[in-house]
């Protein structure tokens, strides 16, 4: 029963990607912006809406054992980024390996790309040095917080600063099909494309909790510590909006939407929420948060990297995959 509600939920997370990103794309043709505002704005804060419930109702309202909530918590926040910097991104690559060939060239519009890692590596880089910074200096791991915060706001700034010329050099967001609203006879307007999103969204949450539902029961039959729950079984679950739709987007040849879908996240994702955790939580260096942090940064940087260098080709992103598995091999051996 339980995996037939994990297929089930599935399902609903599939379509749901698709009506998303379908009135998405419409949303960006509207307000005429790029294709980088849409997915590393829009698409990538919408779609991690799932996971970052989680963390947050596991701290504010969780169980009544505070550990586990607080295991969960860190569990949570350090997992999605993880997943998506490894898993999420080398699955993307992945799904147009048929069609692209190991040497096929991804081409992410560039400077949206730098902008994303670049506000990322920083972030996490604060993440991991407050790792080691006791949980009685309150007022240094505020600030660290703080910090986060606000290197948040100045990335959306420069994001939609960017939006205008990256327009004008051919990177506006354009949708090729009609908004599904639109073929049961709605007219394509604003509140049409908003109807849609919302239903979208909430289609997005009510199959990713119920997937996390599944999973967790599943985890129970398995029997692991819930940390390592959080850190690998529930980003599995949450993420699975951003790989759907990155993989949607890639597979239709949009790869600034798709990568932008992920990396937009990423620093959504290792800002705010490593800020609460860091407030919350005790934020300690054990082995398998500080091996997924350190994973996590060089999966990144490996990225930015490749983008430095002026290329990435879908084996590139093995690479990222690989990280993953690595991640698996330290934690369960």
């Amino acid at each position: 029963m339980v995996f037939f509600q994990l297929f089930l939920m599935l399902i609903v997370i599939l379509i749901a990607a698709e009506v998303f990103t379908n009135a998405l794309e419409h949303l960006g043709e509207k307000l005429k912006i790029s294709e980088g505002v849409t997915g590393s704005l829009f698409a990538a804060v919408g779609t991690a809406l799932p996971e970052t419930s989680v963390p947050l109702l596991a701290l504010l309202a969780g169980t009544q054992n505070v550990q586990t909530n607080e295991e969960i918590g860190v569990g949570a926040i350090l997992g999605a980024p993880l997943m998506l910097a490894t898993l999420s991104i080398s699955l993307m690559a992945l799904s147009v390996l048929s069609k692209r060939g190991k040497h096929g060239a991804l081409r992410p519009e560039r400077t949206g790309l730098t902008r994303d890692l670049d506000f990322f590596l920083i972030a996490f880089g604060f993440a991991t040095v407050a790792l080691f910074i006791p949980h009685t200096l309150t007022a240094v791991r505020y600030g660290l917080g703080f910090c986060m915060v606000m290197i948040y706001f100045i990335y959306i700034m420069l994001t939609i600063r960017a939006s205008k010329g990256l327009v004008s050099d051919g990177h506006a967001t354009e949708a090729d099909n009609p908004m599904f609203l639109c073929r049961l006879g709605f007219p394509n307007k604003m509140p049409v494309i908003s109807l849609q999103l919302v239903l979208g969204l909430i289609l997005l949450v009510a199959g990713a909790k119920g997937f996390i539902n599944g999973v967790e029961e599943a985890a129970d039959m398995i029997g692991i510590s819930a940390l390592l729950l959080s850190l690998l079984i529930i980003p599995i679950a949450t993420e699975l909006p951003e790989k759907v739709n990155s993989i949607l987007w890639i597979r239709k040849g949009k790869d600034t939407l798709a990568f932008g879908n992920i990396t937009g996240a990423m620093v959504f994702q290792g800002t705010l929420l490593p800020a609460i955790g860091i407030m919350l939580t005790p934020w300690q260096p054990r082995i398998e948060v500080l091996s997924g942090v350190v994973i996590t940064l060089l999966a990144a940087a490996w990225l930015r990297l490749l983008v430095a260098r002026g290329g990435i080709k879908v084996w590139h992103l093995w690479i990222n995959g690989a990280l993953y598995v690595t991640y698996l091999a330290i934690v369960l051996l």
